[in-house]
């Protein structure tokens, strides 16, 4: 077999480009860069957005509406397997995992996650803020328990407090009542006229 018969059947990949072998080649002198300027020197490159240093197009539309991104739940995530390094008996939690370097704690949340990859034989006691069910029938199969960390619950957005919500008995019995002011009015002016008007 020759290089001409190689070419026939087809090879994998686009023949390169010879930049910068004289003029006869079409890619000669500047190698196809053209004349100065930044695209022409080593090392350039322009990152995505990049206009040539007009206002881009992402900073000139205006930002607004929901973006779900600022409402999602981050846990601090490590596995099943990882916990293999306590000791029989131990009590796992965020602060342990840490303070153990297994994880590193991620950013804006306090919340804890265990997923069930991996293998584990030694009996702990885990209290975590969720757990996938893979997960949390290793560690009870292995005699460990599990604690899961009840969350608080918010009253929904734009529900009406109920009477309980907003009344406290306590507060009401201690507080002096209330007087409206057309009572007050009538009170002052009944002080004000004299007995004989009364009697009349």
């Amino acid at each position: 077999m020759n290089l001409e018969e190689a070419k026939a059947i087809g090879l994998k990949g686009k023949t390169r480009k010879r930049i910068g072998r004289g003029p006869g080649s079409g890619n000669g002198k500047t190698a196809g860069r053209g004349h100065k300027g930044a695209k022409s020197r080593s090392g350039w490159s322009m990152r995505n957005g990049w206009e040539g240093g007009q206002m881009p197009l992402f900073r000139r539309l205006p930002k607004r509406g929901f973006n779900n991104k600022n409402f999602t739940t981050n846990y601090t995530i490590i596995n099943v397997g990882d916990l293999a390094q306590f000791e029989d008996g131990a009590e796992v939690s965020l602060s342990s995992v840490l303070e153990k370097g297994l994880v590193s704690k991620e950013k804006h949340t306090d919340l804890f996650k265990v997923l069930g990859n991996g293998e584990i034989k030694v009996k702990l006691k885990l209290r975590v803020d969720a757990i996938s069910k893979s997960a949390k029938e290793k560690i009870e199969a292995a005699g460990g328990s599990v604690e899961v960390i009840p969350r608080k619950v918010h009253r929904p957005k734009f529900v009406k407090k109920s009477a309980n919500e907003t009344k406290d008995p306590a507060a009401q019995a201690s507080s002096p009542k209330a007087v409206s002011p057309k009572a007050a009015s009538s009170d002052d002016s009944a002080k004000d006229s004299s007995p004989e008007e009364q009697k009349d």
